[in-house]
């Protein structure tokens, strides 16, 4: 039939819902989010649900603010980083030239391109998996980075970002900084001098928000603006009163997302190093998961076995050069130990089939 779109959509990983899973295929934090978000919640007055939330999410963007040093027209606040980029995408990225993006990265940055006939260009990682700068400088309509990546888990340190920036300053550089707390030193301290700069925040990862739906950028006012202005012409109401006041009492609880941070990174390291003992290896990780992989392994019977245990991590078949590695987010120490076990076991069962 004529006039109707054909889109190929986004898959996310499954989310299973059984009492006795080990539960590491979307990333999400195995600790509960801060006490003073449950705190929040408790206090939250039902009734001032039979008006709209805020517009301008304001008392959030004062928070996020404080923890920045920046002011609240930096930041735009949506549902979710999905929703923001989104945003981001209509907003900057209307040029004939092809948006660049690297061909392993996260896979909903093809759908947008699609959705929004925005043209595109993935750009292969090298052999290493990682990033070249000088790809880049071919002739682009915007480009978007995710840093750390995923489902890599890779990180490029800050002057390697400044290099892009310098390289495009006639574009927006959109740098989805989801897994940044995991990692290293964040792009914002370049802001001031990159304005073509814009920065993509989540509350899904880090923060134990996952199911909240909050996410934010960061950028250059003006640019901000432009994209508010998009927001406002899908849904001003976006983010729900409830959702404000919880992302709002995150922000303000830094010390209880240090520690728990610091433990899913200990537990990262830990975990990487340990399956090591089982001939699996992995790449660098600077997120909350790693991806793996075992030269005498078929990956996939592997991601099966798991299942069948109850164990649910992230397997790409369609992407050929991963089709031989599993993504799996970092849980609990007691979860990883469990899952270094199962590894163990299977690893014996296939050299002794």
């Amino acid at each position: 039939m004529k006039g109707i779109r054909k889109i190929t959509p986004y898959v996310p990983g499954e989310q299973p819902n059984y009492s006795d899973m080990i539960k590491l295929n979307t990333n999400e934090n195995p600790y509960p989010p801060s006490p003073k978000v449950a705190e929040s919640l408790k206090k939250f007055d039902v009734e001032r649900l039979k008006r709209y939330s805020s517009i301008d999410n304001l008392s959030l963007k004062k928070a996020l603010s404080a923890k920045h040093n920046l002011s609240p027209d930096h930041f735009l606040i949506g549902n979710g980083s999905d929703e923001v980029l989104a945003f981001c995408f209509l907003a900057f990225f209307n040029s004939s030239d092809p948006i660049l993006f690297p061909d392993i990265t996260y896979g909903f940055y093809k759908v947008w391109a699609d959705l929004f006939q925005i043209p595109f260009k993935e750009v292969p990682l090298n052999n290493n998996f990682e990033l070249v700068e000088e790809d880049y400088t071919q002739l682009n309509g915007g480009i978007i980075i995710a840093n750390p990546n995923a489902p890599t888990g890779l990180f490029k340190p800050l002057e390697e970002i400044e290099h892009l920036l310098k390289d495009n300053q006639d574009v927006i550089v959109i740098i989805d900084e989801a897994y940044i707390d995991f990692a290293g030193q964040s792009a914002i301290s370049l802001l001031d001098r990159y304005p073509n700069l814009i920065i993509i925040r989540t509350f899904s990862k880090a923060n134990s928000l996952a199911g909240l739906r909050v996410g934010y950028a960061i950028g250059n006012p003006a640019y901000i603006q432009i994209a508010e202005n998009i927001k406002s012409s899908f849904n001003p109401y976006s983010v729900d009163m409830l959702a404000e006041d919880l992302a709002t009492a995150a922000v303000e609880d830094e010390a209880y997302y240090a520690g728990i941070t610091k433990d899913i990174c200990e537990t990262r390291d830990w975990f990487s190093k340990n399956i090591e003992k089982s001939g699996f290896s992995s790449l660098v990780s600077k997120t909350n998961f790693v991806l793996i992989t075992h030269p005498d392994l078929i990956i996939k019977e592997l991601y099966l076995y798991l299942e069948a245990h109850n164990i649910f991590v992230r397997y790409f078949p369609k992407i050929k050069r991963l089709n031989n590695y599993l993504r799996i987010s970092i849980g609990t120490q007691k979860e990883m130990e469990a899952v270094n076990q199962l590894l163990n076991r299977f690893v014996k069962e296939t050299k002794n089939s």
